[in-house]
């Protein structure tokens, strides 16, 4: 069982690139999100961060002990800005796991099942209607939802999906004619989030 008023801050010890998709995924959940109206960071302000983040971290790829360094420093104010949001959303009256779930933020797990969870496959993809695209994921033992996010070719994530079950899970508000990316991980045990799955891309119609 999840403890669903315990926001889990894993975040900050993720690797550069999940932490990466991570902060961009929290400011698409939260633009717009009718349960967080009023977060300590303004998602426009934490994607200001997360795009100084993405560039530093883009160009410390090269090596470099200068790079590597201004990529640290542009990641501990992004670190700050999600744990201030994590606080937020963690006293938020009323709080539910769909609505936790939807700020792009994990539940801590009671589950204490010791293997680290395995990340779900993309089995299938289809059209639903206009603009929408339907995941089917292999479901994942131990696993309480899972999450997919939407990446355009360039690598930008315009989608965070949080879905309860693995069968057909719904990416609403898409554009029609565009090829997007799609990641799927699950969330829950004791580690909290599996691996991204393999990436599948498919055009929306």
């Amino acid at each position: 069982m999840t403890d669903i008023n315990n926001v889990s801050l894993g975040f900050a010890a993720y690797g550069d690139s999940d932490f990466n998709n991570f902060a961009a995924g929290h400011v698409v959940c939260m633009t717009g999100n009718p349960a967080f109206t009023d977060p300590t960071v303004k998602p426009a302000d934490v994607g200001a961060l997360q795009v100084l983040f993405n560039s530093a971290f883009l160009a410390a790829a090269n090596g470099g002990t200068q790079l590597t360094a201004l990529k640290n420093e542009a990641r501990t104010p992004l670190v700050a800005a999600l744990r201030l949001n994590a606080a937020y959303v963690q006293g938020r009256p009323g709080l539910t796991l769909s609505m936790l779930l939807s700020s792009g933020f994990l539940a801590n797990s009671t589950n204490r099942t010791q293997s680290k969870l395995d990340a779900p496959n993309i089995l299938s993809l289809e059209n639903g209607a206009s603009g929408q695209l339907i995941a089917h994921l292999s479901s994942v033992d131990n696993a309480h939802s899972y999450q997919v996010q939407v990446l355009t070719a360039d690598g930008k994530v315009v989608a965070t999906i949080n879905s309860t079950q693995a069968r057909s899970v719904v990416l609403p508000g898409l554009t029609p004619g565009t090829t997007y990316t799609m990641q799927a991980c699950a969330i829950g045990g004791l580690t909290g989030q599996s691996d991204w799955s393999d990436p599948v891309a498919h055009m929306c119609m």
